[in-house]
C-alpha cells in the first residue's frame, strides 16, 4: 500500500510555478523544485517522471487556475466578474521579472507541441467563458444590443495577453491594477 502523499500536487505544482516566475524557466532544476516544495528531486521524479514532466505538470496546473478564475469571481455584475475572473490568477504582488519570466515559459508553450497543446486547450476554455459572462451582461442590459460577443472576448483576451507586456515594458503601479484598467477603457465604449 503506497504511503499517503505529505504534500499534495496542488501545493507541489504551485510551489513550482511560483519558483519559475521568480528564477525562469532555464533556471529550473529539480533540486530547486524540491527546496521550494520541500521533497526531495528523487520524490519529485518518481511522482513526475522527469524535470520536463515536472514543469509540464506546473503549467497545466496553472492553466486550470488560469481558466478557473473565472468560476472563483462571484461578485458583482456581469462585468465585473469577467474582469475579476480574467485577472484572479495573477498573484497581487507580480513583478516585472516574474513577468518576464512567465513570458519565457510562454515560449516554451508556444514552441513545445505539448505544452502548447495545454495552453491552446485552456485558452479555448477561457474565450468561451468570457462569451458566457459577455452574453449575460448583455441578456442584464450592461452591453448594448448587438455587439459582435466572440469578437469582444477575442479583444479581451488580446488586451489581457497585450496588457501584461505593456506593464512589464512600463512597469506603472501593480499589473492587476493596470489590467482592470485597460478593461474598463475596453469595455466603456459597449456599455449600455
Amino acid at each position: 500500500m503506497p504511503r499517503p502523499k505529505a504534500i499534495s500536487d496542488e501545493a507541489v505544482l504551485a510551489s513550482v510555478m511560483r519558483l519559475v516566475q521568480r528564477i525562469g524557466p532555464e533556471n529550473f532544476t529539480l533540486a530547486a523544485a524540491g527546496q521550494a516544495s520541500g521533497l526531495s528531486p528523487s520524490t519529485l521524479v518518481q511522482r513526475y517522471g522527469s524535470k520536463r514532466e515536472l514543469l509540464l505538470a506546473a503549467d497545466r496546473h496553472a492553466v486550470e487556475r488560469w481558466v478557473g478564475g473565472m468560476d472563483e469571481a462571484t461578485d458583482g455584475s456581469a462585468l465585473d466578474r469577467l474582469v475579476a475572473g480574467i485577472v484572479q490568477s495573477i498573484d497581487a504582488d507580480t513583478t516585472a521579472t516574474e513577468m518576464a519570466n512567465s513570458v519565457s515559459l510562454l515560449q516554451i508553450g508556444l514552441a513545445d507541441d505539448e505544452f502548447h497543446a495545454s495552453t491552446k486547450a485552456g485558452a479555448t476554455r477561457l474565450h468561451v467563458k468570457i462569451v458566457e459572462r459577455l452574453s449575460e451582461a448583455e441578456s442584464g442590459g450592461e452591453l448594448r444590443r448587438g455587439v459582435e460577443l466572440d469578437a469582444l472576448a477575442e479583444m479581451i483576451e488580446v488586451t489581457y495577453h497585450g496588457g501584461m507586456i505593456h506593464w512589464a515594458i512600463h512597469r506603472d503601479g501593480l499589473l492587476v491594477s493596470s489590467l482592470k484598467e485597460k478593461f474598463l477603457h475596453l469595455l466603456q465604449p459597449y456599455r449600455t
